[in-house]
């Protein structure tokens, strides 16, 4: 992957993001329900990156964290929504939970990098462009994210 990861292993219930994942290079991609027979088969994961936006999800996340690794988290919960997490495990198992916040990014190094990520056909974001819609249907927009049934959408004015 672009970012020397690997392997990847995609986890998402939704059928065709998985297919899209292993489109993308992701080395596995399977339903929550068999993430953890498929990670553990790999002995954990060193790192592990939740995008979901849920306390439950990110504490998964975390415990598929293997000995050592990060898990890291830029999915955008509701502030309501805890996240519980064996405080022991900071110490005994050395893991990191990180967060990062639009890619924690510098934009002047990091724009450039991805452009040329992007125009060597390392970075295809285009692929993860589900549709365009007009601004007045925001709310259809909305809902299909929260079902997961897209992955980014743009909103166009007018």
């Amino acid at each position: 992957m672009a970012a020397g990861a690997e392997p990847v292993i995609a986890i998402d219930p939704v059928a065709e993001k998985r297919a899209l994942a292993l489109e993308l290079g992701a080395r596995a991609a399977v339903h929550p329900d068999d993430a953890e027979a498929t990670i553990g088969a790999h002995g954990g994961v060193a790192v592990a990156i939740e995008s979901v936006g849920s306390g439950r999800v990110l504490a998964e996340a975390y415990r598929l964290t293997s000995r050592g690794g990060r898990t890291v988290t830029v999915g955008l919960p509701n502030p309501a929504d805890p996240l519980t997490i064996p405080a022991i495990s900071l110490v005994a198992d050395a893991k990191t939970l990180i967060g990062s916040y639009m890619g924690s990014a510098i934009p002047a190094r990091d724009v450039p990098r991805y452009i040329a990520l992007w125009r060597s056909g390392r970075l295809p974001v285009e692929r993860l462009l589900s549709g365009v819609r007009p601004l007045s249907e925001i709310n259809v927009a909305l809902d299909d994210l929260a079902a997961g049934k897209a992955i980014r959408q743009i909103l166009l004015p007018g």
